[in-house]
């Protein structure tokens, strides 16, 4: 759920469907409504994690119909009203994956168009609730924005390890760009001293505008995906959650080192506003963007939400195949 944005009747829509309403009938991708998916495979099954009362999840065998699942969270984080007074339990922009032993559940915490934002963290031993061993355990706070402090905003997690295995998490969304900060080998705080923090991408912003106020540099959403040696940093432009008058767009750019620069195919630094388009709506659909990427089998796919104009602008999953063209991923455009 985002973000930046004034409410808009989409929003409502979305607590409604990814919140409240719970049953277990599988729907084909193209119906199941998802707001920010993140994906992951455990055995047999694909799980899906997406924006929701306290975090919708999904399952499926084949990547093809969904089943919906409990949330994450029956009751909202304890601290949570603590970063966001105005919190209700609806959770944005999770983020998944698995290591040491167990998998890890980033979240945020926020308020709308504020950057009292926290990133959260939670783990589990398995994804299938079925297991005996299926409990979510919350570990709290990794990282908190507060206004008139920070000129970035706490929400987007997603976690990278560079090729020696260290952590590093990537987040943001409007303000001063999407920034990267090391984490400890627990995965669950950042790095001790010195830390050690960095600024991935960036769109440019009027200096007219207050430091409490998100800004016109509509850049979101980060996902870093390791391949053949380069690590591709995927973000989200312009603007989701206005339903069918959404903008949104994947651009992406690349990197040696997870901690950049990150150029895009014309090499133009991500830092001073670049980025090469990888995905765009149509008349169709009114935006698509908040992508994740991922390798199941031998196959790369980029997974993302689209606004489709046909159901008056509501959410709908999207899973494409990503194709390689001189190093650079490649998708077929929306129908």
């Amino acid at each position: 759920m985002k973000k930046q944005c004034s409410f808009h009747w989409s929003i409502f829509i979305l607590f409604f469907v990814c919140g409240s309403a719970f049953s277990q009938k599988a729907l084909p991708a193209i119906e199941t409504v998802v707001h920010d998916p993140v994906m992951i495979q455990q055995g047999n099954m694909y799980y899906l994690f997406c924006t929701g009362h306290g975090i919708s999840v999904f399952s499926s065998p084949d990547m093809k119909n969904w089943t919906p699942e409990k949330p994450v969270f029956a009751e909202q984080p304890k601290w949570a009203t603590t970063v966001a007074p105005d919190f209700k339990g609806h959770i944005w922009a999770p983020d998944v994956s698995y290591h040491n032993g167990q998998y890890y559940l980033y979240y945020s915490v926020s308020s709308f168009a504020k950057n009292t934002s926290a990133i959260g963290v939670a783990t589990n031993k398995t994804l299938n609730p079925k297991d005996k061993n299926f409990k979510w355990v919350d570990h709290g706070i990794v990282i908190e924005s507060v206004p008139n402090r920070d000129l970035w905003n706490a929400i987007d997690p997603n976690l990278i390890l560079d090729e020696k295995g260290v952590p590093y998490l990537t987040f943001g969304s409007f303000w001063d760009g999407l920034k990267m900060v090391k984490l400890s080998p627990d995965l669950t705080s950042i790095a001790k001293q010195p830390q050690e923090w960095y600024t991935l991408a960036r769109r440019e912003r009027s200096f007219k505008l207050d430091d409490k106020d998100p800004g016109d540099a509509a850049l979101e959403a980060p996902f870093v995906f390791k391949k053949d040696g380069w690590y591709y940093l995927f973000l989200s432009w312009d603007f989701c959650c206005r339903g069918e008058n959404s903008t949104y767009k994947v651009v992406v750019g690349r990197s040696k080192t997870v901690t950049g620069p990150y150029v895009d195919a014309k090499g133009k630094e991500l830092f001073q506003g670049g980025g090469t388009l990888v995905i765009e709506g149509n008349k169709n659909w009114a935006g698509v963007g908040h992508n994740s990427a991922y390798t199941f089998g031998n196959k790369d796919y980029l997974v993302f939400h689209g606004y489709d104009v046909s159901k008056k602008g509501t959410p709908k999953l999207i899973i494409k195949e990503i194709q390689w063209k001189e190093g650079w991923p490649t998708v077929l455009p929306m129908d």
